[in-house]
């Protein structure tokens, strides 16, 4: 299962390269496997990434040591305490998506814009703290962003998303940077209406079976319409 997970993990990495949602060596992706996860190393760019290059960190180690031949991603400590603090999710995608980073880099939310933030479990997706990268500080801005959520934004930085499964998490990571977009174009001719509470909470009943299988670890299917 680890060696399937991997491959997962790699395929990815190169989807979000090839979606326009990261470049270069920025970003990571992340899978739970049992009581570790799987993690892209730090440094190297998705094409050149292979599945024995992907770190194994076991979560309750609060070291931060690992198994691979290579460093883990510097960021390693977030996709750790999403796993530790929401047993629920079994992935976690971090980009440094173009759209997303636009209202990162103003600290900015994203509101009730569109009926698609109620994939994200709530009426906003919020804009985690600063704090500089692969710190603690930053691991625990980003869990109090996303208490309740399945996204944030992260100031001055960029974007994430966790769902129970990968094809989920990077689903919902395309999700969150149309969202963005459709936002920043709003306001550029004088602000979006914004649907109610109610609204909301009517669009997130149907999203219990909208969007790539919960169960799923590599299922497509679903998108906006």
């Amino acid at each position: 299962m680890t060696a399937a997970l991997r491959e997962a993990v790699v395929a990815a990495a190169r989807q979000l390269d090839a979606r326009g949602l990261n470049r270069g060596s920025s970003g990571n992706v992340s899978v739970r496997d049992g009581g570790a996860m799987l993690v892209t190393p730090s440094g190297i760019p998705p094409a050149a990434l292979a599945p024995e290059m992907v770190a194994r960190m076991a979560l309750d180690d609060d070291g931060g040591g690992w198994e691979g031949p290579l460093r883990p991603s510097t960021e390693w400590r977030f996709h750790r305490d999403l796993y530790r603090a929401r047993p629920e999710f079994g992935a976690v995608v971090h980009s440094h998506a173009p759209w997303s980073t636009v209202l990162a880099v103003a600290r900015r939310p994203i509101p009730a814009v569109h009926y698609m933030i109620a994939a994200f479990g709530g009426p906003e997706i919020r804009c985690a703290d600063y704090a500089r990268f692969g710190t603690a500080a930053l691991s625990a801005a980003v869990v109090r962003a996303m208490e309740g959520r399945a996204g944030c934004l992260m100031a001055n930085h960029g974007m994430l998303t966790a769902a129970p499964a990968l094809a989920r998490a990077l689903w919902l990571a395309e999700e969150l940077e149309a969202l963005a977009r459709q936002y920043v174009q709003a306001l550029a001719i004088g602000g979006p209406v914004l649907l109610t509470a109610a609204e909301i909470a009517e669009a997130a009943l149907a999203f219990a079976d909208y969007g790539p299988r919960l169960g799923t670890e590599n299922g497509g299917g679903g998108g906006r319409g």
